[in-house]
C-alpha cells in the first residue's frame, strides 16, 4: 500500500476535496439536531434545571418541579439559528473557501450548547464540574477553538474559482 493516503485527500469518484464534503454535510447537520432535540423534548429526556418561570414545565421523569423545556431551547439554537447563520454564510460564499462552513458549525455548535447549558440539568452521574461547570461545556471548548482554527485556515487558503 506504498503511495497511497489512508485518508485520500480528494474523493476520487467526484474530485471533491474532503473539507468541501465536510462543509455539506455540515450545512445540514443542524436538522438533524433539531429533529433529535424535538425527539428529546417529546420523549420527556434530557430536561433543564428547575425554575419559576411561566413556560416552566414537569416532565414525568424530571420530578415534581416545573424545570426548562431546555430541548427546546437547544432545537432552537442548535437547530433553527444554526442552521440560518449557516444558509446565510452559503449565500455568501462560504462554500468557495472549503473548510468555512464545517468551522461556522463547529464554532457556531459550541456556542449555542454552552449557551443551553445553563439551562440544562447536567447529567446524573457527572453533576456540576470544576466551578459549576458542566461536562457539555467542557466539551464544547475544544470543539469551539477547533472551529476557529478551520474558520482561520479557510480564510487565509484563496477562494474556489467557478467550475
Amino acid at each position: 500500500m506504498e503511495g497511497r493516503h489512508v485518508v485520500p485527500r480528494r474523493l476520487r469518484w467526484r474530485n471533491i476535496s474532503i473539507l468541501s464534503l465536510g462543509d455539506l454535510t455540515c450545512a445540514v447537520a443542524p436538522i438533524g439536531l433539531l429533529l433529535g432535540r424535538l425527539a428529546n423534548f417529546v420523549n420527556g429526556e434530557l430536561w433543564g434545571r428547575p425554575t419559576d418561570v411561566p413556560w416552566a414545565m414537569v416532565f414525568p421523569t424530571g420530578g415534581p418541579l416545573p424545570r426548562h423545556p431546555s430541548q427546546l431551547y437547544e432545537a432552537t439554537l442548535e437547530g433553527l439559528v444554526l442552521l440560518l447563520v449557516l444558509l446565510i454564510a452559503i449565500r455568501m460564499g462560504a462554500l468557495k473557501r472549503p473548510g468555512l462552513v464545517t468551522g461556522l458549525f463547529a464554532f457556531g455548535y459550541a456556542v449555542a450548547r454552552i449557551v443551553c447549558e445553563l439551562f440544562r440539568e447536567p447529567d446524573a452521574q457527572l453533576g456540576f464540574l470544576w466551578g459549576g461547570l458542566t461536562m457539555g461545556v467542557v466539551l464544547s471548548v475544544p470543539l469551539m477553538l477547533t472551529g476557529l482554527a478551520f474558520i482561520a485556515a479557510a480564510l487565509i487558503r484563496p477562494r474556489l474559482q467557478q467550475a
